[in-house]
């Protein structure tokens, strides 16, 4: 049986590592990860003023007040203007490194604009509503990102562009270059606006959000989906596949909205709407929940896992757990198959139960920053609550969900080390 299962991975891993090398995900992965800095600038913003009105005496610094939510609007208010970019950005790098990809990035950014409905301030002066700029607008950034890519690409290699003498400065012949791509692209955005604005949805905007971002948060928002997604991740992981690099960038644009419009409802002073969302996952799961592992090694009867648990302990506590992974090795190890796959659902579902009783404070979208120390990983969140729940699943879950398969593979281990010396002594 353990054969035919891994003869049937051993078939589709290849299938599954042209996925996870796949340029569209790797770009929506790319442009999603470049987004964290301006988030996580607005979520501080979020919480200073959280933490502002909490204290009487600070309520009356309106000027502070007003700065805070103009930094809000312009990071994670902005969200999908700076998707856009990046979507183009990264997406050109990966098919064609020859090519200009800033380029790109600015003729998606217009078509973006193009297909935004403008409104009117109360004075009537015309104003861009930001509306479609925040979460809302992700899905489209990024459909929008990857199609004005493509035409940019598709119109460069038939030769559609302006072409410049030898001796033109490379900076003006790129602008010359670009200039019939962005014409083309743009009358093509112009002609979807016109269309959309014929139709009950009013934008483009709208139709995208109605028809495939909410209806995908309906369904990839829930624990269930957040559970399925987990149990296929880590067994892409204990076949070899990079399962992170599979799932992460399928469901991070929906994961991180849902972030942001957990953010967008703090500042309004309002409760969170979504319980899970990206933050969430990468805070119970911090690490695939492989530090419990470690500090059970560092106790072990075999001289082998002390010395990977030494080995891995440090960058364990900083969420690296590829020691470990390899080191054991994790990989096809039928002996912790078990726990391996399922430790992370097991925490989720936990988390999930305490958040949805009030035991735990709900997670703000402030994403996690990578590198950070267990406990601090957690501190981003602003709950001490959330704090001790990372403690508590990482330092005594974890080393209990592990213990009974790694107790009697330790045991095995010390019993093949011992017979290998006394074998030796002879």
């Amino acid at each position: 049986m353990k054969e035919k299962i891994i003869q049937f991975f051993n078939k589709i891993n290849p299938w599954f590592d042209k996925m996870g090398s796949n340029a569209y995900l790797q770009a929506i992965s790319g442009a999603m990860m470049s987004t964290l800095g301006p988030i996580f600038i607005g979520s501080i913003a979020v919480l200073i003023t959280v933490l502002m009105n909490m204290v009487p005496s600070l309520k009356n610094l309106t000027q502070v007040t007003e700065l805070l939510g103009k930094v809000n609007t312009v990071t994670i208010g902005a969200m999908a203007i700076y998707i856009v970019v990046l979507m183009a950005y990264h997406l050109v790098r990966r098919l064609d490194r020859d090519e200009d990809p800033i380029s790109a990035g600015i003729i998606a950014l217009m078509s973006f604009l193009i297909i935004t409905p403008i409104g009117q301030t109360v004075d009537k002066a015309s104003a861009i509503p930001s509306t479609w700029l925040g979460a809302q607008g992700v899905f489209s950034a990024l459909i929008i990102g990857i199609v004005s890519a493509r035409l940019y690409l598709l119109i460069k290699r038939k030769g559609w562009t302006i072409k410049m003498p030898a001796g033109v400065p490379p900076m003006v012949t790129r602008m010359f270059e670009s200039l019939i791509p962005t014409i083309l692209i743009g009358l093509l955005f112009i002609i979807i606006d016109f269309l959309f604005g014929l139709t009950s949805f009013g934008s483009m905007h709208q139709f995208v959000y109605s028809i495939i971002q909410e209806p995908l948060k309906g369904i990839g928002g829930t624990i269930g989906a957040v559970i399925l997604l987990s149990l296929i991740q880590q067994i892409l992981w204990f076949f070899g596949i990079h399962g992170t690099n599979v799932i992460l960038p399928l469901v991070t644009p929906l994961w991180l909205s849902m972030d942001v419009e957990n953010l967008n409802a703090i500042q309004a002073g309002q409760v969170p709407p979504n319980i899970v969302g990206l933050a969430f996952f990468n805070i119970i799961t911090f690490g695939g929940m492989a530090l419990g592992l470690i500090l059970l090694m560092l106790r072990a009867k075999s001289k082998q896992y002390r010395e990977v648990g030494k080995i891995a302990l440090i960058p364990g506590l900083f969420g690296i757990t590829e020691p470990v992974i390899f080191g054991t090795p994790l990989v096809l190890n039928f002996n912790l198959a078990i726990p391996f796959i399922t430790n992370n659902t097991i925490a989720l579902i936990l988390a999930y139960v305490l958040t949805k009783w009030h035991i735990v404070a709900q997670f703000t979208g402030v994403q996690a920053i990578f590198g950070l120390p267990l406990g601090f990983h957690a501190a981003v969140q602003g709950s001490l609550s959330i704090i001790i729940l990372q403690l508590f699943i990482q330092l005594i879950l974890s080393p209990i969900l592990w213990y009974p398969w790694f107790k009697r593979l330790d045991n095995k281990t010390y019993e093949q080390e011992l017979a290998a010396t006394n074998e030796g002594e002879k």
